[in-house]
């Protein structure tokens, strides 16, 4: 199984021979890990785990390609409501919720329900205004208009990909919810690194609930600044070192591939 992080939260699973995409996002001007379209219009499957923009925005433009092959688009019933507003037709789009397993090939995915990372007010404008860069002025203006017209409203999904006798899950958001029991031990767990105003112990909390062998940061860059910075990751691997050795840390690089 292939792990390739893609930016932002776009993670890119290939396993027995099938290619599974989460979240696709091309980064807004100034973004760290710059992207483009055409790096995701060759996957079989997108899978998403809730509306916002930068998690959902690209899935119209990738359906629409007339060189981008026939996708299927899994999604919840919020995203779905966004897509079918912006796209003529949504018969490659399928409606997932939690409890559900589906079958890509040889590859099973099962949806939980997740939960959306709360930054807090005072997280959010203390970001803003140590990364104020002028120049990117117009970012800002066009995330008031995406905030508005690509919603969460409390819908954000878990995936849990198992193929090659290998489990990956993959979080879209720093969160989950108190009552679903999910599942422990995974070879993987791809964590979001963001949105929290409590970010590190957030991350732990959840470490230690799902206990995974290793754990993939993701969502940790500046992918549209000035709303964005980069988030400092080294706080959290010393932490995981000091209080639990026996799970491996990786922050990866945009576009190299890690192997299970």
């Amino acid at each position: 199984m292939k792990i390739t992080w893609l930016g932002t939260a776009s993670i890119r699973v290939e396993a027995a021979g099938e290619r599974l995409l989460f979240d696709p996002f091309v980064q807004l001007a100034g973004g760290e890990n710059p992207n483009r379209i055409e790096d995701f219009l060759e996957d079989d499957t997108i899978w998403i785990t809730h509306g916002h923009f930068d998690h959902l925005m690209e899935t119209p433009v990738i359906l629409e390609d007339e060189t981008a092959g026939e996708a299927t688009v899994f999604c919840g019933s919020v995203a779905a409501d966004t897509l079918s507003g912006l796209v003529e037709d949504t018969g490659n789009v399928v409606l997932v919720r939690p409890g559900m397993t589906l079958c890509v090939g040889a590859v099973r995915v099962r949806v939980w329900e997740g939960e959306h990372a709360s930054p807090g007010l005072k997280r959010t404008v203390r970001t803003f205004l140590l990364g104020l860069r002028p120049r990117y002025w117009r970012n800002a203006l066009a995330m008031l208009w995406l905030h508005l017209h690509f919603p969460e409203k409390g819908q954000t999904l878990l995936y849990e990909v198992c193929a090659e006798q290998k489990r990956v899950l993959v979080m879209g958001s720093l969160g989950l919810r108190p009552d679903p029991a999910y599942p422990k031990g995974a070879d993987l767990l791809i964590l979001p690194y963001q949105g929290s105003a409590h970010l590190e112990d957030k991350a732990m909390e959840i470490i230690r609930r799902l206990s995974p062998k290793r754990v993939l940061l993701d969502h940790f860059d500046d992918a549209y600044p000035p709303v964005t910075q980069r988030t400092d990751t080294r706080g959290l691997k010393k932490r995981m070192q000091r209080e639990c050795p026996q799970i491996l840390c990786i922050k990866p690089t945009a576009g190299k591939t890690v192997t299970l």
